[in-house]
């Protein structure tokens, strides 16, 4: 599942940049709030990457794709791509659980002692 959900997150990490020089150009926005704004989302998106299979990894993955949906309110496009890292979310998290688990099998099969053996 980590594999999936940190390369769904770096595609947000660049959709979040682009983002933010798109908002750049709206002259009711500042510079500056753009970019802490866009930055901290940024981060948030790496630092993701290490803690999606802790506890409240993939809930905190959530709330960043409510965030980038939410962002259509700045830049209406991030409607539109906020729905589809949803849906990638979804997708990453539903498909790599069910890879994890036929991970496991296989170890256990094959008498490996750990999943990550394989």
């Amino acid at each position: 599942m980590r594999t999936l959900c940190s390369s769904t997150l770096i595609g947000e990490f660049f959709i979040i940049g682009f983002a933010g020089l798109v908002a750049m150009k709206d002259p009711g926005l500042s510079v500056s709030t753009v970019w802490l704004v866009s930055g901290i989302a940024m981060v948030l998106c790496v630092l993701l990457c290490g803690v999606v299979t802790r506890p409240g990894g993939v809930a905190l993955g959530w709330a960043l794709q409510i965030a980038l949906i939410a962002s259509g309110v700045f830049v209406p496009t991030m409607y539109f791509m906020g729905a589809l890292f949803a849906a990638l979310w979804w997708a990453s998290v539903h498909f790599g659980r069910k890879i994890d688990e036929a991970k496991a099998r296989f170890a256990a099969q094959s008498g490996a002692s750990t999943p990550d053996a394989v």
